[in-house]
């Protein structure tokens, strides 16, 4: 097998193989009916011919690839230096013939959550999407829309649902992640000793769960804006499907907000705990100081020099005295045991 050297091939050439690289998937579908697989420089054509329908997935394109892309679909110049700069905020923006959407992306690899982006370009014939980061690929959303009975003459508003629909499926399991952690330290939580590793582990979980939460919100409203102000993208069948969608999130951020809650409970039950236990201890040591504190004086009275001293001149003396200093000690004991102070 021949191996090509960067060297030894032009820089269309290189410039194509990379362009190949980053378009992961392509097809077209004309009245209803599949076409196939197709090259970027058919696009403006294609796209040009009534009842034709085109999905473009690309995953990091480089900005020559972006540029040709928007020469092809005649996209805005700003969507496009959004989608070629990634960490944007989850938003929809609407251009004179395209709209250009950006989500937040979330899974799991090796048990930790990752984040990523998807940019969407959607026009009365087409969708484009351009994934960065860690992003699921939209090869399995492809089949099911090509699979799908009548689904593609649908156009772009069913392709942008299947989309929007699988990003947000992506993110039950990260909340049931999450909940799995939580159980696990709960037991944790509510002893009354004070742990920083618990501590750490609990804020560490709220800022993954709010962090969650302002990934999946933005989801809802840009579905409630497909609904209310682009009709010619979303016709009136469709809306069930987004209003899925508003539901699904809506219930998962209710899901979030409620585990959140339960976090902050749980830090304010265990720090109440920890500062309950301190009130014991200091309790059981002012008892016990009490206690101490009258063979302490009496025994004291004694190191002093004066003349008459009691066990000097009485045999009985002493004893008494370590007699009537342990009998106090004793009533002092016993008021404080009923107190509960000891």
């Amino acid at each position: 097998m021949a191996q090509w050297k960067i060297g030894s091939i032009g820089p269309r050439m290189v410039e194509k193989a990379r362009a190949m690289t980053s378009i992961v998937d392509s097809i077209s579908f004309r009245d209803g009916k599949r076409l196939g697989a197709i090259a970027l420089d058919d696009v403006s054509g294609l796209i040009a011919q009534p009842g034709t329908f085109v999905w473009l997935g690309l995953h990091e394109p480089d900005d020559a690839l972006l540029r040709k892309i928007q020469e092809a679909f005649g996209l805005h110049d700003l969507a496009i230096e959004d989608a070629h700069h990634a960490h944007q905020r989850p938003k929809i923006e609407s251009y004179s013939d395209s709209l250009f959407i950006v989500l937040k992306t979330a899974q799991l690899e090796a048990g930790q959550v990752v984040y990523g982006e998807t940019h969407l370009f959607v026009g009365t014939n087409f969708l484009v999407t351009v994934r960065h980061g860690a992003s699921s690929s939209y090869a399995q959303v492809l089949q099911r829309f090509e699979d799908g009975t009548r689904r593609h003459s649908m156009g772009p508003g069913l392709a942008l649902y299947a989309v929007l629909d699988f990003v947000a499926d992506h993110y039950q399991p990260v909340v049931a992640q999450f909940e799995k952690d939580f159980d696990a330290i709960e037991t944790d939580i509510f002893r009354d000793r004070f742990d920083r590793l618990v501590i750490e582990r609990l804020y560490a979980l709220k800022r993954d769960l709010l962090e969650l939460r302002n990934a999946a919100l933005p989801l809802a409203e840009i579905s409630s804006e497909l609904m209310r102000l682009h009709e010619d993208l979303i016709p009136k069948a469709l809306r069930a499907y987004f209003r899925d969608i508003q539901d699904h999130v809506s219930r998962l951020v209710g899901l979030i907000d409620g585990m959140r809650d339960m976090l902050t409970t749980a830090m304010q039950v265990n720090l109440a705990l920890v500062a309950n236990n301190q009130n014991e201890v200091v309790k059981r040591l002012a008892g016990w100081g009490a206690i101490l504190a009258i063979p302490t004086v009496v025994f004291s009275l004694y190191g002093m020099n004066f003349q008459w001293m009691p066990e000097l001149h009485w045999k009985a003396g002493y004893p008494m005295v370590v007699a009537a200093t342990a009998l106090a000690c004793f009533l002092v004991y016993r008021r404080l045991r009923r107190a509960a102070w000891v």
